[in-house]
């Protein structure tokens, strides 16, 4: 099984920045992606960025332009910059890995972390 630890959240004001990172741990797999989602209250969870074990990207249009997902393969760490941060970006952030374990690489497998809470003051 896979572990995500989320950290770097926290209280900025608007126009600030933060880095949040979701390490990886467990044994024997291999991550197909990464991605952080956010959920603000009364709003369902939303994608805000995905990276692929190659490096190709994806981005929420609310975010593009100021938000910046890069991945540590060999520590199997995803990080996301934000940037230009707006109140509207207020969230509990989560990341996301689908994986599978070397064993059983057709099976892949999602986790989610805990969530790192990310508040922004106009």
């Amino acid at each position: 099984q896979v572990q995500l630890v989320e950290s770097g959240g926290g209280l900025v004001q608007a126009g600030g920045s933060l880095r949040l990172s979701c390490a990886a741990s467990g044994n024997n797999f291999a991550i197909n992606s990464m991605g952080w989602y956010r959920q603000a209250p009364g709003k369902q969870r939303e994608l805000v960025a995905s990276i692929t074990s190659g490096g190709t990207t994806d981005y929420a249009a609310s975010v593009k332009g100021r938000f910046t997902i890069s991945r540590d393969n060999a520590k199997n760490t995803a990080y996301l910059q934000m940037n230009s941060l707006k109140p509207e970006d207020t969230a509990v952030y989560y990341c996301n890995a689908r994986w599978y374990s070397e064993s059983l690489p057709w099976n892949i497998m999602n986790t989610w972390g805990k969530g790192t809470l990310v508040t922004v003051s106009a």
